[in-house]
């Protein structure tokens, strides 16, 4: 059975997100930026670029906090640098990330179907899947 390996760049990537949301919680000032949350963090093979991936708690603040992430990248590379030993520490792009609100979104559109399903008459229907008949 083959070991299941992880590429360093995976690594970095997790490291870097650990990072990250402890210099978010504890480290950075700026009153613009509230509860923001690291979803995942994708880091290019040769670790020149680091997307980001983040979602907000409150969606009024989304773009002020997306200005407020976007002015502080260069002092979290800053800070990543020197908590992270890497020859070359990657641009940090910070992208707002939608999956979070499309789950919600599909889960409403289920509840929905399901209590549509739910004001129908009853079908009877047989073991075997085929609708009942007298």
């Amino acid at each position: 059975m083959a070991k299941k390996t992880f590429a360093r760049s995976d690594r970095v990537a997790d490291q870097i997100q650990r990072e990250l949301a402890g210099m978010l919680q504890k480290g950075l000032k700026d009153p613009r930026v509230g509860w923001v949350t690291i979803t995942a963090v994708d880091v290019t093979r040769d670790y020149s670029h680091a997307k980001i991936y983040y979602t907000v708690m409150n969606e009024s603040t989304r773009e002020a906090t997306a200005a407020a992430l976007a002015d502080a990248a260069g002092y979290l590379r800053n800070e990543l640098g020197r908590r992270i030993r890497l020859f070359s520490m990657p641009q940090l792009h910070f992208v707002y990330d939608e999956s979070i609100e499309r789950g919600m979104y599909m889960n409403r559109l289920l509840d929905e179907v399901a209590e549509a399903d739910a004001r129908l008459p009853d079908n009877p229907v047989d073991e075997a899947g085929a609708e009942g008949k007298e």
